[in-house]
């Protein structure tokens, strides 16, 4: 028997004290320069888009802290936060995020299912014109990449 989600609501959410969500996402690259994103599944908000893995700061989480976390919930990766390189506020919904730079550890991803559908290494071009992309995902990649260049 398959187990039933309710896709979570922004108003269902912890948030943080400013009363926005805060979060992390995270930009690993292979030696081919490929980028790791993820398929959201259908259980969580942006149910079946394309982005960076990441999700919510716990309120005593640092955000290098919860990359870590949320990287090994999700996709069983260790990773090592080497940077922040990109900040967003979103101006339409009570959503805060920092994006990582992080060096993947390990090499043998499985994505958690209530979570990930599918993972997924592409190229920057085929980031930013994927038809299923995250709005703004194109601005956190331009920070990725001038980090690493």
């Amino acid at each position: 028997m398959t187990e039933q989600y309710k896709v979570p609501r922004w108003q269902d959410r912890i948030l943080q004290d400013d009363g926005r969500l805060h979060g992390v996402i995270v930009g690993c690259r292979r030696a081919d320069g490929r980028w790791l994103l993820i398929r959201r599944s259908a259980n969580v908000l942006a149910p079946h888009k394309v982005s960076f893995p990441g999700g919510g700061i716990d309120h005593q989480e640092t955000q290098a802290e919860t990359a870590i976390r949320e990287m090994q919930e999700e996709l069983s990766a260790k990773i090592r936060p080497v940077a922040c390189v990109w900040h967003s506020e979103s101006p339409d919904k009570p959503l805060t995020l920092w994006g990582w730079y992080a060096e993947l550890l390990n090499s043998n991803l499985v994505a958690r299912p209530s979570e990930v559908a599918e993972i997924l290494w592409l190229l920057p071009d085929e980031i930013r014109h994927h038809p299923d992309i995250l709005p703004d995902t194109d601005k956190f990649l331009k920070s990725l990449l001038d980090q690493v260049e």
